[in-house]
């Protein structure tokens, strides 16, 4: 079973593949700019060696994948085409186990060569990194035989999904009887939903399908959405809401079939009688403290952005427990339940070097990139020897010495990215515990005054003249 996807390349790939490796940098022609450094970034990421095992599966049709970034922007200049799309990112999976290496990456050729192989310059990249294999396919934007644009439409996206079911039947491997429809995905809803991540679309959806089943009418259901904190259009073509914290109004019926207006009120009409979940009160637990009263004193009280990780952690559900609780989560926390991988990392890595300030954290990405620029010298140095050395069991050593500096660099990368990613986290987690704060300042202060309101009431609608 393969499923297919398309997104094209517009920038430097940051919202798209923003766990993109962070690889030297290249050498790259006098007219490169900002916008095609994005093109280097995503050939770069399809090629790289830790998923593509030393680069075995990296083929090129119509470029040689090791330039394909100048001969791709050379076809751009050539036909004047160097702005807009910059290229199309394919990606093509196969089900766990179903597929070895040597047959994905055969089929990702096939599927290539028979779509684009006659018109444009393509990478076909298969990683064998996750449990299930998956090629990525860098297709030119601009055609190097008549300078053409491709354009991915409807059409084209079927011919191929099309092409990806019938190789995959030539080589035995299962197909997807009834595939549907993800093109109105964002490559990051897509993904998330690919890995089991939640979306804040998926959020939206579920919380719509609870309200339903705990609706009589239609009316209530409208009701019930608003007390949860949702905006509501209603009395125009198509019913809209907006959850906490986000700008834009999200249309029900983008959500799928059973969210039409229509299908709505079937579904709530079909609930013959109310059905709520029964809530369980959870049983208080026991605070047990063990040692003498000084033990006590000697723990270490969290500050700065170590207590900023474990509250923003605490107020999404993850502590003191250690699965995510949503029932009463805010909304904007509850959709980063999908980064609560990279949260977890970097709330670790806080806590190891003990680092409490931006001004600590910046220090210890200094001394991450001093000990990267070492490393990186040394393995270029090996390089060289590797180069004039003739003696076989030398070659050998070297080869082995090269790939351990590879692996500390993978982890040094890893950790630095973990350091770039909580400055700019910090501030918007702020953000958002900041406007939750208000939120519920503001609810408060409407519950108060509607409070003060009734008790200055008279009985039968009756004031004081």
């Amino acid at each position: 079973m393969a499923t297919t996807a398309i997104w094209d390349v517009k920038d430097r790939l940051d919202r798209v593949i923003n766990y993109a490796s962070n690889p030297d940098k290249t050498e790259n022609l006098d007219f490169s700019s900002r916008n095609l450094q994005g093109l280097q970034n995503v050939l770069e990421y399809a090629a790289r060696e830790d998923k593509t095992e030393m680069q075995y599966y990296v083929t090129g049709i119509n470029c040689d994948p090791s330039a394909a970034h100048k001969q791709m922007i050379q076809t751009k200049l050539q036909f004047q085409k160097k702005d807009g799309i910059l290229a199309f990112h394919g990606y093509q999976s196969f089900a766990p186990r179903e597929a070895t290496p040597e047959t994905a990456h055969a089929i990702g050729l096939k599927l290539a060569q028979e779509l684009w192989g006659g018109r444009f310059e393509v990478v076909v990249s298969t990683h064998l990194d996750k449990h299930h294999l998956h090629n990525h396919f860098v297709l030119n934007s601009v055609s190097f035989v008549d300078g053409k644009r491709y354009y991915d439409n409807k059409a084209t996206y079927a011919q191929l999904r099309k092409a990806s079911d019938r190789l995959c039947k030539e080589y035995s491997l299962s197909v997807i009887e009834n595939p549907q429809e993800d093109r109105s995905k964002h490559y990051a809803e897509w993904k998330a939903g690919q890995e089991g991540k939640p979306t804040w679309r998926g959020l939206i959806r579920e919380d719509v399908d609870k309200v339903i089943f705990a609706s009589m009418t239609f009316t209530q259901f409208i009701a019930t959405l608003r007390k949860q904190g949702y905006e509501v259009k209603t009395g125009v073509k198509y019913i809209a809401v907006r959850p906490q914290g986000k700008e834009r109004f999200v249309r029900l019926k983008t959500l799928g079939e059973n969210y039409s207006e229509d299908a709505i009120k079937q579904r709530i009409l079909q609930n013959r009688s109310p059905k709520r979940q029964e809530v369980l009160p959870e049983p208080r637990r026991k605070r047990i403290i063990t040692g003498r009263s000084t033990d006590r004193k000697k723990t270490r009280k969290l500050k700065g952005l170590q207590a900023l990780y474990f509250h923003y952690l605490y107020k999404m559900g993850i502590l003191p427990k250690h699965t995510a609780s949503r029932k009463q989560t805010h909304f904007l926390l509850r959709e980063d339940i999908r980064h609560l991988q990279e949260l977890t990392a970097q709330t670790k890595l806080l806590c190891k070097h003990r680092i409490e300030n931006a001004e600590q954290l910046l220090s210890h990405q200094s001394m991450l990139e001093q000990e990267m620029a070492g490393l990186a010298a040394d393995r270029k140095s090996l390089y060289h020897l590797l180069r004039r050395c003739k003696d076989g069991t030398r070659i050998t050593e070297y080869k082995q010495q090269i790939t351990g500096f590879s692996k500390k660099l993978s982890l040094l990368r890893k950790e630095l990215k973990l350091c770039t990613g909580i400055l700019s986290r910090s501030e918007a987690m702020k953000e958002k515990l900041s406007q939750i704060r208000h939120e519920k300042n503001e609810r408060r202060r409407e519950e108060k005054e509607h409070e003060q309101r009734s008790r200055s009431g008279r009985p039968n609608g009756q004031y004081e003249p």
